[in-house]
This record gives structure tokens, sequence and C-alpha cells, in this order.
């Protein structure tokens, strides 16, 4: 049996849908000792890590192995200084080193911030600035030590410096340190309420915000892993994405050891669809979770047989139809659509047990209450726009939901104004419950007196051969208060030209109402993204203001 039915207890139906899910387990949960520690004594061998990267080496951790080795990390670091509160920072791209010091943060109580190796010197400092970190343990790829090096020197920081695998000037090795470590460690006590991890989001406008979850943040993934990624007991689970993001902890530990699934971890800089192919049929991946442009590259580029792969999932940008339908095609595979932020775990979802509908986000999460409501507080009409909230279930905070923001109290009590947690996006509901995506506030386009969604037009844009990637905003027009702008990246082979343009408004307009309708047509080589790889629309649309 999976370890994560000792902490909660779940009511499903007779398809497997989960109707109900209730949690317990004690103040000082600890994910390092209750859950990896517990599964290595009970199943030392059960594969933890299946771990390879594009110079071809191959490690396959089990979760002894990952016990043993968070416990030297972990002892590095109490010799080191290291103590619980603490603040340290990783930049560690997809490296395995990665998870032995994530459990080991965990174990002693130290605060994680995991962040992206794509950050600047001044993005640095501002993270140190804002967190008080005592230590940064980095990659020794793509520039990072000399960022790291630099934002310390300007910002006159003294922290304990790291890296990993290589000797680089001005850091210790940890990955050296490890060797001499002990592997015993006596169980240091954390409360379940304590800060566990911070995650700096990327906002399309203003400095990224600190959002911190505590120890119960793990136990909010079991209905990620097992009821949305469909991640299953001894099978191996592969999510996309850096360990800079909190897509990590959605997808690639907390959740799918919860529920006694190994993750497939793939370090690679360029992403390249038929890379990810081969390493997917070649360790025979059950579950895969990726964003919408993955799958977008795979069909484009033409999806390979998949024949190991029992389930599919996608979250982080709206998933085109067009796409849901020709990987279906292909796999025979349904996409499962999610949602959540940074600041929560999964709100809504295409779950187990009920069909996924192209384009929805599925139906809210039996673990929240999720609703939408109207700006006087008042529920819409189904159809109707509102915004998405989490209601507390008894009163009490609800698990996985972010217990503060750093330094930021004002803005924490701005968002859970009115008692329920305010996430700032919009959408409507169908008439069987589920969620439509319609995009953030700041987002929608008001034209003539319209409420336009972005993401319904990038929808059919999407299907042109021409384009690559889009992105629609709304500019300044004086006859309709704002008109409906598409920026294109075009696909190779296209180049841009009047009856381009023309083309491309034509096909879409004729499947949009008039109102609408594509005004303008930009071509750009490249769309201005942030570290996270979201377009930066606010940017678009003040360069369109000028």
């Amino acid at each position: 049996m999976s370890i994560y039915r000792e902490f909660c207890t779940e009511t499903v139906d007779s398809n497997g849908r989960l109707i109900d899910i209730d949690f317990n387990y004690p103040d000082n949960f600890n994910f390092g000792y209750d859950v990896v520690d517990r599964i290595a004594a009970d199943t030392p061998d059960k594969t933890a890590m299946v771990w390879c990267n594009t110079e071809n080496e191959e490690h396959i951790f089990s979760f002894d192995d990952i016990k043993r080795m968070s416990n030297k990390a972990a002892n590095v670091l109490l010799e080191a200084g290291i103590r619980k509160g603490d603040k340290v920072i990783l930049a560690l791209k997809r490296h395995y080193e990665y998870w032995f010091l994530a459990v080991a943060l965990h174990k002693i109580g130290a605060v994680m911030i995991p962040v992206t190796h794509m950050l600047t010197a001044d993005d640095f400092i501002y993270r140190l600035e804002a967190s008080g970190a005592k230590a940064i343990i980095a990659t020794p790829f793509n520039n990072v030590p000399k960022h790291v090096m630099d934002a310390v020197k300007k910002g006159g920081f003294d922290l304990k410096l790291w890296t990993v695998q290589q000797d680089v000037e001005g850091f210790a090795n940890f990955t050296k340190a490890l060797d001499s470590a002990s592997d015993k460690l006596e169980r240091i006590e954390t409360k379940v309420t304590d800060p566990m991890v911070l995650y700096f989001t990327s906002g399309t406008t203003g400095y990224p915000k600190g959002v911190i979850h505590d120890f119960s943040y793990p136990l909010a993934h079991i209905v990620t892993a097992a009821y949305w990624q469909q991640a299953e007991d001894g099978g191996l689970h592969f999510t996309v994405s850096e360990t800079g993001w909190a897509k990590a902890s959605w997808g690639k530990i907390y959740g799918q050891w919860l529920v006694g699934s190994a993750v497939m971890v793939f370090d690679f800089d360029n992403f390249d669809p038929r890379q990810l192919a081969t390493v997917i049929n070649k360790y025979k991946v059950t579950s895969f979770c990726a964003p919408p442009t993955i799958y977008r590259y795979l069909v484009k580029k033409g999806v390979p047989e998949l024949p190991s792969l029992r389930h599919t999932s996608t979250a982080g940008e709206y998933l085109n139809p067009e796409i849901f339908r020709l990987f279906q095609e292909k796999t025979g595979l349904e996409l499962h659509e999610g949602y959540g932020q940074t600041e929560t775990t999964l709100l809504a979802a295409n779950f187990k047990g009920m069909k996924a509908v192209d384009g929805s986000l599925g139906v809210p999460s039996p673990q929240y209450d999720v609703r939408l409501i109207l700006k006087d507080g008042s529920t819409p009409k189904q159809g109707e726009i509102g915004e998405i909230v989490v209601v507390p279930k008894h009163g009490k905070k609800p698990i996985g939901v972010f217990s503060q923001y750093l330094g930021n109290d004002e803005l924490y009590k701005e968002v859970w104004r009115g008692g329920v947690y305010h996430t700032g996006d919009s959408a409507w509901m169908d008439e069987n419950g589920a969620f439509w995506f319609n995009g953030r506030f700041d987002d929608i386009i008001k034209s003539g007196g319209f409420r336009i969604g972005p993401g319904e037009i990038e929808d059919i844009l999407i299907t042109h051969p021409a384009v690559l990637e889009c992105s629609v905003i709304g500019v300044p027009d004086p006859l309709r208060g704002q008109a409906v702008k598409a920026i294109i990246v075009l696909s190779e082979g296209y180049e841009p030209s009047h009856a381009l343009d023309k083309e491309i408004k034509d096909y879409c307009n004729s499947r949009l109402a008039e109102y609408k309708w594509i005004r303008i047509v930009e071509f750009t080589d490249a769309m201005p993204k942030t570290i996270s790889g979201k377009i930066k629309k606010a940017e678009q649309r003040q360069a369109a203001a000028k």
C-alpha cells in the first residue's frame, strides 16, 4: 500500500474518481523523515529516481540511496552552520544533487529556495536581499557561478557558496563534501506550520513575490500525483520542469514519492522533441506531464510511438484543442489539463475517472472549495465570467495554500480579502461544472463594450500552419476602446508579408464572432517572456500604447 494513505482518507466513486479527501498528519510531519526515510526502511531497494543527461550518463537511485545521501547532505549543511529556519538558495537545474539537498533541507528544518539557473547577477541580488539567505548551492554550468559571485561582490553579501560536481574558484565543492560526510542523522524536530519552501514567482509586472509554503505542502500534492497525473505505485513519472520552478514540486518529488512512483529526470539544456521521446521510450515512462508548448512541438514535429505511456497531463498555459486532438489521434491518449498557482497546489483538473475535455481546466479539486465569484461577491450564472477563488473549509486555511508572502503582509491580506483566497484568474463554468479559463483580469480585452479573453483567439490562431507562437492583447483604439492585436512568431519556412497578414486575419476572423475579430497583426522574432517562460503581455501592451 502506498504510504500516502497513512496521511489521508479518500472517498472515490465506482469510476475511481475522487469525491472527497480528508488529511490527517502529526504536528511534526516532515517529508524527509516521515516519507523518504519510512519508504527506505520498508522497501529500501524501491526505485525513487531514474536520472540521465544528454551526455548519456545514467544513475538510478533507490529510496535507501536518497535517505543516505540526504543524511550526508544534511550533515554537510549542519557542519557549515546551516540551521533550522535558515534560508538556502538552490540553483541546480536538473542535477540529481537537488533531490539530496531538498530532502536534507527539509530534515534540518531549513527553508529551501529553488531558483532557475537563468538568473542574472541582479536577479540573485534581489533574492538575496529579500530572503537573507545564508547559502547558495549552484550548478557549475551556464555561467551561474559567475553571476552568483558578481551578485555577492556587488551586494556585499556574506554567505556560504557551493557548487556541485566540479571545482569552481570561490566555491566549495558540495559533491566532494558528500563523500566524507556521515550518513547517520538524528531526527531534528520541526513543526508542520514551519516554513519549508520559498518560491519567487515571475509575475508579468513588478518584482517577483516570495511565496512561502509550510511542511504540509508535500501532502497537498497527493491529489496532484494520484488523481491528475495518475502516477502509479511502481510506475515512472516524468514531469518536464527545471527544479527552479514550483512545477518541480508538483511533478518531480512530493506527490510522486507519496504514491510510490519513481520520478524520471532528464538533465538537458535545449529542448529536442526526439530526445524527449527517446527518454520516454528507453526508460518506459508510464505517466508524463508537460506544458502545452512541449505537446505543440511534439505534434508539429510528428509524434513518435510512445507505447509505455498510460497517462498524459498538461498545465501552465492554455491548451489548444487542435493539439489535444492531434496528440490523441497519434497516441490514443487524452491530455488532462490542470490548473493551479505557485501559491497553491492543484485547484482544478480533468481528473482520473472522468473524460478529459479539450480546452477545459476540468472540475474543482475535491481537496478545496473552489468557486467563481463576481466583484460584488455573488455567484455568476452558468457561462458568465467570474474570478476563481478558494473558500476555506471549516474556517481553516486549506492545506497546500501558501502561508505568507515574504515580507509583504499587506499583499497577503489583499489576496485573502473577504475571507477567501483571490487567484486573480478569471473563468466561466459550463453545464457540467467544468471551468474554462478566460485569462488574468489584467489580460482581458474590452472592445466595443465586450470583454474578450485572449485565450479563445490564440486558440484559433495557433491552428494556422504559419503560426508557431502567438500572443493576443488589447491595444488603444479610438472607436472601440481597445482593438484586438495578434503578435505572432512564424513557423519555419514563412516570412512576414501583407499577404500573410491578410491570410491569417481572414483565417481567424472567419472563425470568430465579429466583436472578437483581429484588427492588427504584428510579426516578431521572439516574445518577451518571464524567466519561467510566460509571455509578458503587460510589456507588449505598454509597447503598443507608445
